[in-house]
């Protein structure tokens, strides 16, 4: 079949705002290198001539090659953003020549298929590495050009940040299997705005996926990859023409152009946690301690014990997602230097499948070394002492109180021999009562909680007396005195936050800017307001996450069971902003209906 080229690009290169100043460079740009001390070239290269053209139909399947040429010498800056719809088993391949880039494949091409080849972001000039802002290449290997498209975007579960790089797909098979053994029908990579546009796409029905296909095979794999899915089938309702803004290739700096840009689906991205279910480690740390931990979270567990030991000896305790057990034995007496725990519990046998069974598991003592065992000097404190940590934060004793947490369980206590006391600014001293209550997640954490409201400038302390606490081993405990000041600093602020609406139960965080630090978190399942004090002058984020299972957790998402992770929104400004800027000295109240966040 003869080549075709093209010289006139305007029908054919949609590249939006980029486009007035390509027309502009195309007619009186120098081709040639420039004077020595001119200004520098910040013009980015330029199409001339390409083939096939724009929607060519009946492409040779073997052996294709697609050209592009320039008006300046190029290079391929980065080969991974040459990608082919629908991909093929390999990557394409590229060779420079002279003023342009050959494209090529490793094997054949199916027959009547449409493929789109973006070259966006992959291309700059040879001397000061101006990036070509970006073309699509259509074209088929048979008689017509599949017409429509689909939009949208990617985004972190938790963060609901747009993700960069990841993979759309979509499949004809709506096999829960098709993401892990084939590749999609058709695919396309997400800009700088999470923001995705499947084009030429055939008019059928799709199961739609994202994943960050770490090693770049256009497969799911669990172990190592995140996943997004659409819970419903999809199919395209929009038909391809050149002036949507959804086909422009935009500079990602164009904030108004790029969200104009219409998005008919939203992929939360996650990472599974794995499914397989046995024991992957397990390990005696002391005398009378151990832990097993399990490869998925959830373990479920009918019994364990421990030969020689009676079961209400046993203490366990599983971490927040069941995939831990601690295991400490009540008994202060010496314990043998290998012990056998029996753990029946629901096992993935060869099939993938849960099934009851008991797993032997031997528990040798740590080694203590010779010196260790013959010189007493060399005994710390610590392994004869009840240890424990108290702890206090001047932003959060008044929500939280004190917290008082210990190595091992404790088997006696003296709550009420704790010594509490407050300070004023003229030293006079106070005696204050308190409330304990055991941490229902972890059973050797306890918070201390005033019942007086706590004053600013006051001094506060926790003091735990010598001796009236035992644990499991039969240690006692050290006098420990722990104190803490709510801040008098007249530039700190405060916020409240009143929320209605709250028909679940759900987690509410306040978010540094960046959104990567966890600051105050509160648990609601009614409505109520929230103090948050003593906060320095900056701008903040309010996380708020739907907790469906109850649990007090953010739970991921489970592809296989079509189950998507936990809802999460960030409560927004009239004007669309997600940060609170909180000035000094400054009482701010923000009233939240959480039922309007999550329509």
């Amino acid at each position: 079949m003869k080549r075709r080229f093209i010289t006139n690009l305007l029908p054919l290169i949609p590249v939006g705002i980029i486009l007035g100043t390509m027309i502009f460079s195309h007619s009186c740009a120098n081709t040639t290198t420039p004077p020595s001390g001119g200004p520098k070239d910040t013009i980015p290269p330029l199409i001339t001539e390409i083939y096939p053209v724009l929607g060519q139909t009946n492409v040779p399947r073997s052996k294709t090659k697609l050209e592009i040429k320039f008006n300046e010498y190029v290079t391929v800056k980065d080969p991974k953003s040459l990608f082919l719809s629908p991909p093929l088993e390999k990557s394409p391949m590229f060779k420079l020549k002279g003023k342009g880039v050959v494209v090529y494949f490793e094997g054949d091409l199916d027959s009547n298929k449409t493929y789109t080849l973006d070259v966006t972001n992959a291309i700059a000039d040879n001397n000061e590495g101006n990036m070509f802002p970006g073309y699509t290449l259509v074209f088929s290997t048979g008689d017509r050009i599949d017409s429509m498209v689909v939009t949208g975007l990617v985004q972190d579960c938790n963060t609901l940040e747009p993700l960069k790089g990841a993979t759309v797909m979509l499949y004809k098979d709506h096999a829960d299997s098709a993401i892990f053994l084939k590749r999609p029908d058709a695919a396309v990579k997400t800009d700088d705005w999470g923001f995705f546009c499947l084009r030429n796409i055939q008019d059928t029905v799709y199961r739609m996926y994202a994943i960050i296909d770490e090693n770049n095979n256009n497969l799911y794999e669990a172990e190592t990859e995140k996943v997004a899915f659409i819970d419903t089938l999809i199919r395209p309702v929009t038909i391809v023409n050149d002036s949507l803004p959804e086909l422009m290739k935009y500079d990602m700096k164009d904030t108004l152009h790029c969200l104009e840009r219409k998005t008919e689906y939203e992929l939360n991205i996650f990472r599974e946690k794995p499914s397989k279910q046995l024991i992957v480690n397990k390990e005696r740390i002391g005398e009378r301690t151990a832990y097993i931990t399990f490869m998925a979270p959830y373990a479920q567990i009918d019994s364990l014990w421990f030969k020689g030991i009676p079961s209400n000896k046993i203490i366990t305790q599983f971490n927040l997602v069941q995939d831990s057990l601690e295991i400490w034995i009540n008994d202060p007496k010496p314990q043998p230097d290998t012990l056998f725990l029996n753990v029946k519990y629901m096992k993935t046998d060869t099939l993938g499948m849960l099934n009851s069974f008991t797993e032997e598991i031997k528990l040798a003592k740590p080694k203590t070394s010779l010196v260790a065992k013959s010189a007493k000097k060399d005994i710390k404190h610590e392994d004869t002492t009840a240890v424990f940590t108290l702890e206090a934060k001047p932003e959060t004793v008044e929500q939280y109180g004190f917290t008082m947490e210990f190595k091992y369980p404790i088997v006696k206590d003296g709550f009420d021999s704790l010594e509490f006391r407050s300070i004023n600014p003229r030293q006079q001293e106070k005696k204050g009562k308190y409330k304990v209550t055991q941490d229902s997640l972890n059973l050797r954490r306890y918070i201390i909680m005033p019942e007086e409201k706590l004053q600013q400038g006051y001094e506060y302390f926790l003091k735990v007396p010598y001796r009236k606490f035992m644990d499991i081993n039969g240690y006692y405990n050290d006098s420990t005195e722990v104190k803490v000041t709510l801040p008098t600093d007249d530039k700190l602020s405060s916020m409240s936050l009143v929320l209605s609406g709250v028909n679940n139960k759900y987690i509410v965080d306040l978010l540094s800017e960046k959104r990567d630090k966890v600051l105050r978190s509160y648990i609601i399942d009614k409505d109520i307001t929230l103090l948050f004090p003593y906060l320095k002058a900056g701008k903040y984020s309010i996380r708020i996450t739907e907790d469906l299972n109850r649990n007090g957790l953010v739970d991921t998402g489970i592809l296989l069971e079509h189950k998507q992770p936990e809802k999460v929104r960030f409560y927004k400004l009239e004007d669309g902003t997600m940060l609170i800027d909180i000035p000094e000295m400054m009482e701010l109240e923000q009233n939240i209906n959480v039922t309007e966040m999550f329509k």
